[in-house]
């Protein structure tokens, strides 16, 4: 399937109406990642997979929504290839930033260049059609990303029919709706979430506030029941915006708590290019040294790193 075909296909029905240049926005800029070759101490396992990237821009070819709240700078596909190779990251996954809304072209151009070592996880309107979710599942997509958090206009509670609508749309593909959210603030979200009957992914480990001082929360209780049943998958990304530099020491806590209930449900992710990063600009070699040095036995990166992934998107084992 060729490029063009895909994204003129594709993009002319996705492209919003409302998408702007970064110029016509009052969203502050966010700094942009460290550009030095640095490798980490670890070795990654074979087939390793970064479970959480975002590709951004050209700006001037894909401009941002105007209601997104960072403007970054370009962060381009060729860039996360230079960092996934001094990393020895085999296979990565595309997450639909927020600075795009539904606008997913930069997403479907990049699958299609990366061919089958890469996936992708969309943002969708609800009203799309089965052809048009099959070209994307296609291309590599297996999921469909919900932010209730680091929007312009965060959602306090669950919206239970957004979700389900769309539970319905991508149930018969196959992917799973991937949550962001702060999962101190829906204890009884298992009430909502359980019966979707899709697959469910939470970013940044729950995403637990950082006022929350103990991480076994009810909120991360309610998570974790969810992925001890085979419900929900979790996602080791971002302890920056979990808890402080330079150790992340609450992240760290919270990896081993989560690997000792359910290793088997977690996967890890780079969360390159560290969009809104509020502290010093993380380094990737640092962060993954810290996650293999949180879990050190080679087993458990071979599932964290490796083995989870392929089984999530649809690997060979």
């Amino acid at each position: 399937m060729k490029n063009e075909d895909v994204i003129g296909k594709q993009g002319q029905a996705e492209v919003p109406t409302e998408v702007t240049s970064p110029g016509h926005s009052l969203a502050p800029p966010c700094a942009a990642p460290l550009a030095a070759v640095k490798y980490p101490r670890h070795s990654l396992p074979v087939n390793a997979c970064d479970s959480h990237l975002h590709i951004l821009g050209p700006a001037r070819t894909f401009p941002y929504v105007p209601e997104r709240v960072y403007t970054p700078p370009d962060c381009l596909l060729s860039d996360y290839q230079a960092v996934q190779r001094y990393l020895g990251v085999a296979r990565c996954v595309i997450v639909q930033a927020s600075v795009y809304g539904y606008d997913n072209r930069v997403l479907l151009d990049s699958l299609v260049k990366l061919g089958d070592v890469a996936r992708g996880v969309v943002v969708l309107r609800g009203d799309e059609t089965p052809e048009r979710l099959q070209r994307m599942h296609t291309l590599g997509v297996r999921g469909a990303r919900v932010n209730l958090v680091d929007v312009k206009s965060p959602r306090p509670q669950l919206p239970q029919k957004q979700l389900q609508r769309l539970a319905d749309l991508i149930a018969p593909l196959g992917w799973h709706l991937e949550l962001l959210m702060h999962v101190d603030r829906h204890p009884d979200m298992e009430q909502v979430l359980g019966e979707l009957g899709v697959p469910l992914v939470f970013g940044h480990m729950g995403y637990l506030s950082r006022d929350v001082a103990d991480y076994r929360h009810p909120g991360m209780k309610s998570m974790l029941a969810l992925a001890r049943s085979g419900v929900a998958w979790i996602k080791v990304t971002a302890p920056y915006r979990l808890a402080e530099p330079p150790g992340y020491r609450k992240a760290g806590e919270m990896l081993r708590w989560l690997a000792g209930e359910c290793l088997d449900r977690l996967v890890w992710g780079s969360d390159w290019p560290h969009v809104m990063v509020k502290t010093s600009m993380p380094h990737d070699a640092d962060l993954v040294n810290l996650v293999a040095d949180w879990l050190p036995e080679r087993g458990q990166q071979e599932a964290l790193f490796a083995a989870n992934a392929a089984r999530l998107y649809g690997w060979p084992p």
